[in-house]
């Protein structure tokens, strides 16, 4: 009989490990002592250990190396796992391959330009939304500032419950014929006169970032948005949102904002 020591020398494993996937069942000791609950393993169960730690060393998670173990050994079904696991390491190597050319990138800004990126992005889903909201077509970005409060008092003036108006979010799309703005809260309760129900598409992908202060400097949290999103290779997938996360104070200076563009790879 091996030491719960001695086999996990063997097995280039930790002691802690071993009591794991004892508990789980995977490798349970061919001998526990009733009185002092010391572990014994049989040197046969070698094999056994060496199983897992490969199995582990590519990838698969315990309930997978448990399935193969019991089942034996299939071509077959090791070859479809085999694939799977394939993919996603696939997957990985290509995240870590966009990060490396993004920590690339930045570490050239600094130490070549001595500049640094105006603001901080991060990429995640973006959530399919219902708002109730008011629909205006402007002319031009100048026109947007006159749409967007009044619009967001209209619709708090119909709905009228406060408890209803924590999440206020605006869309921006561009069209032909000008900029079409969206302006409403999130909202679960019937259609109402003076504004309309408008489903904001999810979206799997965006680039997103925090704009602090007064809105007359958001073009510029914008710019370095869109900078990153061409600087990472990736393109515009749909209207950008602002979602409002605080707009209290009437100087906007403690407003925070987050800038949300979905995006898909070029």
């Amino acid at each position: 009989m091996l030491s719960i020591g001695a086999f996990a020398q063997i097995g280039q494993v930790t002691h802690r490990m071993l009591r794991h996937w004892d508990t789980a069942g995977l490798l349970v000791p061919a001998h526990v002592d009733e009185f002092s609950g010391y572990r014994s393993y049989d040197p046969s169960q070698l094999d056994r250990l060496h199983r897992i730690v490969a199995l582990r060393q590519l990838g698969f998670g315990l309930d997978d190396i448990s399935s193969i173990l019991d089942r034996g050994v299939d071509a077959d079904r090791i070859a479809s796992l085999l694939r799977i696991r394939r993919a996603e390491v696939e997957l990985e190597h290509r995240v870590a391959a966009e990060r490396l050319v993004d920590v690339e990138r930045r570490l050239h800004l600094i130490e070549k330009e001595n500049h640094m990126s105006p603001i901080e992005i991060v990429d995640k889903p973006l959530p399919a939304v219902r708002l109730a909201a008011i629909r205006t077509v402007v002319a031009d970005q100048s026109s947007v500032a006159a749409v967007v409060g009044p619009s967001f008092d209209s619709v708090a003036a119909i709905i009228g419950d406060e408890h209803s108006l924590s999440t206020p979010i605006a869309q921006y799309e561009t069209l032909d014929d000008g900029l079409q703005v969206v302006v409403g809260y999130t909202y679960s309760g019937p259609a109402r006169d003076g504004f309309e129900i408008i489903e904001l598409s999810a979206a799997n992908e965006a680039v997103c970032g925090i704009h602090l202060g007064s809105m007359d400097r958001i073009a510029e949290s914008w710019h370095g948005i869109h900078t990153e999103i061409f600087a990472r290779g990736l393109v515009h997938d749909g209207p950008c949102r602002e979602l409002y996360v605080r707009a209290v104070s009437d100087d906007q200076s403690d407003w925070v904002t987050e800038l949300q563009q979905p995006v898909r790879r070029a």
